[in-house]
């Protein structure tokens, strides 16, 4: 199996991981009563097979960082939502919606075209120190500026929590491309402990920003998270790392065509996700991203006076960016 064959292999089981571990997540907050405690929480085997999850779909991830490009993998972290369609479904005890089904359609075709036009050997290419540092200072600046205060804070949290996962995504690949090179260089030095730092900072950046973006509802802010956090990693690949397009001026168009077709069918996912997480929203009324409450990806059964235990995080939606 070529590395390209390996890394959309290893994306696509990421994505199953994470789509199963957001079920996980939801099915899990939908049984626990609001007075369960930390302790009690830890100790059920639902709560562990969600992280289990998570972590296999991080790990797969950084695996398939270091055989494709970054203009290759980070746009099947959509495919998290399109696997989540049927696995919520079926958790929740309906059937699968037409809008769900042509946002699934278009997403993957979408995504096929930009299959097609995206680099296709493994990275070699790695940032250098200044420019990791670059990387960071401008991603703080946006991160900054998206926090201003002002209008409609949950689609500009949502854009900088995309970002900074997008970002952390590329310097993890530098930091799995490094380590794995056998050309003889120390597997320490101060440029990997700086991304590595940069990295931890920018994965936990992106969860914190993402958990204040969806508290005013899901669907806008969280297609604004699944298409930044491509952006922000391409961008930096084509800048930085030399990742080109194949095909010349022809593939541009099939890129431009497929993105089209890919935002398309995240936005009606992620409308879609949103009216199943509020079962007092209209069958297919476009739930606002900023009056809909919600707290989870999938919807389940629950009471309608059920919340998530004192204490504990709000389950989130899993990211593609590991």
């Amino acid at each position: 199996m070529n590395a390209t064959l390996l890394a959309v292999a290893l994306s696509l089981v990421s994505a199953g991981a994470y789509a199963a571990a957001a079920v996980a997540q939801s099915r899990l907050a939908g049984r626990t009563d609001p007075s369960t405690g930390v302790l009690r929480l830890l100790g059920r085997g639902a709560w562990w097979s969600a992280v289990g999850l998570n972590a296999a779909g991080a790990l797969l991830h950084v695996a398939a960082l270091n055989f494709g490009p970054l203009t290759l993998v980070q746009p099947l972290g959509a495919l998290t939502l399109v696997v989540a369609v049927p696995l919520g479904a079926r958790a929740a005890g309906r059937r699968v919606g037409r809008t769900e089904w042509r946002g699934t359609a278009l997403t993957l075709l979408g995504l096929g075209a930009l299959l097609l036009t995206a680099g296709g050997s493994a990275p070699h290419e790695t940032l250098s120190l200044p420019e990791a540092l670059g990387v960071g200072a401008a991603t703080m600046a946006v991160v900054a500026g998206l926090g201003r205060p002002g209008a409609r804070p949950g689609l500009r949290h949502a854009a900088a929590s995309g970002i900074t996962s997008g970002v952390a995504s590329a310097l993890t690949q530098t930091l799995t491309v490094a380590v794995t090179d056998h050309s003889g260089g120390p597997l320490f030095s101060w440029r990997l402990l700086t991304v590595a730092l940069l990295v931890s900072a920018f994965a936990m950046g992106g969860l914190l920003l993402s958990q204040t973006a969806y508290r005013g509802g899901l669907g806008a802010p969280l297609a604004v998270v699944t298409l930044a956090n491509p952006v922000a990693a391409a961008a930096i690949g084509l800048a930085l790392l030399g990742e080109r397009l194949q095909g010349g001026p022809v593939s541009l168009v099939f890129a431009l065509l497929g993105t089209a077709a890919a935002v398309r069918g995240v936005v009606l996912l992620s409308r879609a996700q949103a009216r199943n997480t509020d079962p007092a929203a209209p069958p297919e009324a476009a739930v606002p991203g900023d009056q809909v409450p919600s707290r989870v990806v999938i919807g389940s059964p629950r009471r309608a006076d059920t919340a998530p235990p004192a204490g504990v995080p709000e389950p989130l939606p899993a990211h593609a960016s590991g």
